[in-house]
């Protein structure tokens, strides 16, 4: 592994998908600073927590959670630290599970993943199910070095996002 990794995932459609980005590194690295860093300083509306597979048992690599979505009301923070957060222990459970982290030196690393969790969103299985897919795809696009520049460079002139349609193929 290099000294980091980084990926971004998306899964889902409307107010239910999920938009993680992931950045893997060894303990003792940058990553680590990042980490440790973001843990310690929350701000209004945003409070990165460790995330657990269940309580007391943290996924592996240790993860911190990060939301990019203000905490907007109850049901919004019940989805954020509920089904999101189970969603993204459940993504790199299954990243190591299937090879995408390696097993043994999972042990020795430290994940941030940064997660959108829209305030309008009302389905906790499908906030789980998105955010699951998500965050396995952003760190199995960061352990192959996904996207490539050529990737990049042929889709970059007609750029579109859920937010930005105007070049959206057709189909």
């Amino acid at each position: 592994m290099t000294d980091s990794q980084f990926g971004e995932g998306f899964a889902g459609t409307g107010a239910h998908v999920a938009h993680v980005n992931t950045v893997l590194g060894r303990r003792g690295g940058p990553v680590e600073t990042a980490w440790v860093t973001a843990l310690a300083t929350p701000r209004a509306g945003h409070i990165p927590f460790v995330t657990v597979v269940r309580p007391g048992l943290p996924v592996r690599p240790f993860t911190l959670f990060v939301n990019k979505a203000p905490l907007a009301g109850d049901r919004h923070s019940q989805l954020t630290w509920g089904a999101a957060q189970a969603g993204v222990a459940a993504g790199v459970a299954d990243a190591v599970r299937g090879g995408v982290i390696d097993a043994p030196a999972a042990a020795d690393q430290l994940l941030v993943a940064a997660v959108w969790v829209d305030p309008e969103a009302s389905d906790e299985t499908a906030v789980f199910e998105n955010n699951r897919a998500a965050t396995f795809d952003a760190l199995r696009a960061g352990a192959s070095g996904e996207p490539t520049v050529g990737a990049v460079l042929d889709e970059g002139a007609r750029p579109w996002n859920p937010y930005f349609e105007a070049f959206k193929p057709a189909g």
